[in-house]
């Protein structure tokens, strides 16, 4: 467990994701409470009605893991994450360009913006990813795109036919 920003001193980073130690406690607490009383509950429930005592106590633990499950459930909902999620816009911007490169490699290529549903579209210009993407679709014609050996991604495709990606030649 590394301690994080002094400041923040309640903070801590914990199997690689931040924590309040104070919400941690609760948490473990809550998880202990709810799932232990969960299998007492099952195990005194069904100490009568089971006709095996070693069935009835694999059913009660089961019914304890759905209590941990529960907590799991209580405790996401009582307690917001911590993370802060900060994008720096002065990034280089060339890695956007190399995992452009290396979708469009890859089988059925980057395929075309005018094809995406509107939903998409508008998470994608919410994002700022959708002039990235638009400025990336090749302009080639499909005579030319057959020929140079570009991904046939931005012509119309069949439904239920495969799409298979042409192999770039060096000339």
């Amino acid at each position: 467990m590394k301690k994080h920003d002094p400041r923040h001193g309640h903070l801590a980073e914990v199997w690689g994701d931040t924590v309040d130690l104070r919400h941690l406690a609760w948490s473990i607490a809550i998880g202990l409470v709810v799932s232990l009383a969960c299998f007492l509950l099952a195990s005194h429930l069904l100490a009568d009605r089971v006709g095996s005592a070693a069935l009835a106590r694999a059913y009660a633990m089961l019914a304890g893991l759905a209590g941990c499950v529960l907590s799991g459930v209580i405790c996401g909902a009582l307690f917001p994450p911590k993370r802060e999620v900060v994008e720096d816009g002065a990034a280089d911007p060339s890695w956007r360009q190399e995992v452009l490169n290396e979708l469009a490699a890859q089988s059925g290529g980057l395929g075309a913006v005018a094809e995406l549903p509107p939903s998409v579209v508008s998470e994608m210009k919410a994002l700022h990813l959708y002039e990235l993407f638009a400025t990336s679709q090749p302009t080639v014609p499909d005579a030319a795109v057959a020929s140079s050996g570009i991904a046939p991604s931005a012509r119309a495709r069949e439904p239920g036919m495969p799409q298979v990606a042409l192999p770039t030649t060096e000339e």
